[in-house]
């Protein structure tokens, strides 16, 4: 009997250090690969809203600061654009200049949608949120005037109740996290629409309020318990026990780090801009989803391919695919010339999914 113990030991101490010497399978997944879906369906879906009536869709894009990381998006925008039929009309301008040049955008019909590189007065925010303001609500490709924004925290996705009819707006890099989310199959399609991250702990490093923070109450709102962590502290973005509120939630977690959150994390988000920083790899727990949105990799790449089941090392090309389907949306969300049956219908289940 004993030496029937000893061998069985053995054997599970055997299968121990074989099991603990197989490499963990981490999935890189790029962003070109996801966004090529998503500009696939942006095409369809413009056709069908067109109709009988087919024409060039226009972005106008509006650089002001000189900033090298927007001319670089910009090219990847003009470059993307052209590749899947949309005209990318890039205007330099003065700042001081720029709200008369927008007014000018907002009254030219020729233009369907608009997009702004921030930021222009980096010391002055509130310039900044003025000059968002002065985006027509109908042209702002990138969901940045407040009633996006505030149909966005509110959990809200008409801005013409009570027809319900005109899809809100959601800003482009947080959406492109969502739908990437959805595309690696985070997302539980057996769970009712808005509930489908019930479940789900997902760590948000970042809170700007042009990224960060709609990231963590979109992924809220939809379900997740999502920890949200900045210089200042951790909060907790939720619906509530059982998801049980219309809206997300914030709370503040007293003397939480980012050390408290990775190793309860199912998916980790970063997105700090800043080239020396990185996640601690040895704190994220094993089999994590890990996205980088920040232009700078927050991760460590061959440390983490043996940590994560799934990585995606940038978000970039998605968010300009989603920048069309935006562009696409506030095009199905005005009155079209082709009033056939089958454009409203078109129009009415454009990305009907969100």
């Amino acid at each position: 009997m004993r030496s029937q113990i000893i061998t069985c030991f053995r054997s599970l101490r055997t299968f121990a250090m074989a099991t603990s010497t197989v490499p963990k399978t981490c999935k890189v997944i790029t962003a070109e690969t996801i966004a090529k879906g998503y500009l696939s369906e942006v095409k369809d879906t413009l056709a069908k809203i067109q109709g009988e009536n087919p024409c060039t869709p226009t972005l106008a894009a509006f650089l002001a600061n000189g900033d090298p990381a927007a001319v670089k998006y910009a090219e990847w925008s003009k470059k993307t654009c052209e590749e899947n039929g949309f005209n990318f009309d890039l205007r330099t301008v003065d700042k001081e200049l720029l709200e008369e040049e927008i007014m000018k955008a907002n009254e030219d019909d020729n233009v369907d949608g608009m997009i702004v590189y921030y930021p222009i007065f980096p010391n002055n925010p509130s310039h900044d949120k003025y000059i968002q303001e002065s985006v027509d609500l109908g042209k702002d490709v990138e969901g940045l005037r407040h009633k996006h924004i505030h149909n966005m925290y509110h959990n809200i996705r008409f801005i013409d109740p009570p027809e319900n009819r005109k899809k809100s707006i959601l800003p482009c890099t947080p959406l492109a996290v969502v739908k990437i989310l959805e595309y690696l199959q985070i997302y539980n399609p057996i769970l009712a629409s808005g509930n489908r991250l019930f479940g789900k702990t997902i760590t948000v490093i970042n809170r700007s309020e042009v990224n960060g923070r709609p990231l963590a109450a979109l992924l809220a709102n939809d379900g997740a318990t999502v920890y949200s962590v900045d210089v200042t502290g951790v909060q907790i973005f939720t619906r509530g026990e059982g998801i049980k509120k219309a809206r997300h939630q914030v709370e503040d977690k007293e003397g939480w780090k980012l050390e408290d959150c990775l190793p309860l994390s199912d998916v980790v988000i970063g997105g700090v801009p800043v080239e020396s920083f990185k996640v601690p790899t040895e704190l994220i727990r094993d089999g994590a989803v890990c996205i980088n949105f920040s232009s700078y990799r927050n991760f460590d790449g061959p440390a983490i391919k043996e940590k994560a089941s799934i990585y995606v090392p940038s978000v970039g090309k998605v968010t300009i695919a989603i920048l069309l389907r935006n562009l696409v949306r506030l095009i199905a969300n005005r009155p079209s010339k082709d009033e056939s049956q089958k454009s409203v219908e078109a129009r009415a289940e454009a990305f009907a999914d969100d």
